[in-house]
């Protein structure tokens, strides 16, 4: 069986924290040792520009994102870890998407539905008020990013899960109307990803300025955690372990025995100057040798630099000549082309049942999807079955009275929407 890919973007917008490291950072550096899949970890730079118009901010996160993850152990002769901006192939990918995306789609988006109705809730005129084509367009740069390594599986947050659809709405459509060039992925959530509580027992966010940097100096560690908020139980009371952020911190990083050990204290009443002072202690140790690192790649970021080259390069060893694909499936071709000529047996060997099977699912969806207004007119009719055939009469009508290239793809259409009404006709 072939390996799977998983692919990973990260925002370059902040100073990764101890959340991000729990949450993401971690889990993804041990899955990228897993031999049964490959593993594509990239910093978002384009991304970041849809929010953040601070070059100094953009360019220092991307420096301390990049060092964190090989600070953390990332082998980067086993994962390719990039820069989304090294990758070329990927803007010229995202236009020839944009092409193919129905406005419509756009507007679904959550990102862009929450600004308008900001904007509704304020009384503005404009709903679109402070909405750039790039916030409105960005999952389509997202889409790019996913299909131009055909990556299968994308580690995301609920709240992403629309933009994986959209992904795969877009591949099926490209697939659908010029050649089935790209796998359509699945998002994969976590759904035991436990919560990390922030300074105020909240999610540590930076959009709540709750984070814990994750490689804060000592004294800046201390400072921070000392600021963590508890309740005003005095030492010798007991206290409720599993409510405490100071105890749901220490065991995220401490072993089963640990774990045990602490909680005990806390039945104890152990103080919360004392559960402070312990859990500086623990984390600081925990995150020495790590931070040690972090700070020699901060002061060598030649280093950081040779490691994200080295990684567009192999990302780019797939991605320059799959552009070259995608473009000539377009139309967009050298004057001398002569596309290759293929039996279906040929065809056959080069893809695996799994693939032929895939590409069929993506096809099919995006067929669906352009007959959406059709099915919705069967579906709101009184009669149902007669309104499906006379849906299906004029579509056959149509099918008849074009030309020959015109004609297969309506034929498809017609053997869909005949699939799809079938269920009205009895």
């Amino acid at each position: 069986m072939s390996k799977q890919t998983v692919l990973t973007g990260i925002t370059t917008t902040g100073t990764p924290h101890i959340g991000n490291y729990l949450g993401a950072i971690k889990p993804a550096i041990e899955a990228s040792l897993n031999p049964a899949y490959n593993s594509y970890f990239f910093l978002a730079d384009y991304h970041a520009l849809i929010k953040c118009h601070e070059p100094e901010r953009v360019a220092r996160s991307t420096q301390e994102i990049a060092a964190t993850w090989l600070a953390l152990g990332l082998d980067t002769d086993v994962a390719t870890f990039y820069r989304q901006s090294d990758i070329p192939e990927i803007p010229q990918l995202t236009w020839l998407l944009t092409c193919m995306t129905s406005k419509g789609l756009m507007n679904r988006a959550h990102a862009y539905k929450a600004s308008v109705d900001a904007n509704r809730d304020a009384g503005k005129e404009d709903l679109d008020d402070g909405v750039t084509m790039g916030l409105f367009s960005y999952p389509i740069l997202m889409a790019a990013d996913i299909l131009m390594f055909n990556a299968d599986i994308i580690p995301v947050g609920k709240d992403q899960i629309q933009h994986i659809e959209m992904a795969r709405d877009i591949a099926g459509r490209f697939n659908h109307g010029f050649e089935p060039l790209f796998s359509l992925p699945q998002a994969q959530v976590d759904e035991a990803t436990q919560l990390i509580p922030g300074l105020d027992g909240r999610k540590m966010s930076k959009s709540y300025d709750n984070t814990i940097p994750l490689f804060s100096s000592t004294d800046q560690l201390r400072k921070l955690i000392n600021q963590i908020k508890t309740d005003t139980r005095a030492p010798g009371e007991p206290k409720d372990a599993d409510s405490s952020t100071l105890f749901q911190l220490y065991s995220l990083f401490a072993s089963e025995a640990e774990n045990a050990a602490m909680r005990n204290r806390f039945a104890e009443g152990i103080g919360w100057g004392d559960a402070k002072t312990e859990l500086f202690e623990f984390l600081n140790a925990q995150l020495e040798a790590p931070r040690q690192r972090y700070n020699d790649l901060m002061d060598d970021l030649g280093y950081v630099e040779a490691q994200l080259q080295k990684g567009a390069v192999k990302a780019r060893e797939h991605s320059a000549p799959f552009i070259g694909n995608i473009l000539a499936a377009t139309g967009i071709r050298p004057l001398t082309y002569v596309p290759a000529i293929k039996t279906d047996e040929t065809v056959k060997k080069e893809k695996s049942a799994e693939d032929i099977a895939r590409a069929e699912q993506g096809r099919r969806r995006a067929i669906v999807m352009q007959l959406k207004r059709e099915i919705e007119r069967v579906e709101a009719a009184d009669d149902k079955a007669a309104e499906a055939q006379a849906v299906l009469a004029e579509k056959a009508l149509q099918v008849e009275s074009l030309k020959k290239k015109a004609r297969q793809k309506a034929e498809n259409e017609l053997d869909v929407l005949r699939e799809e009404l079938s269920r009205y006709l009895g």
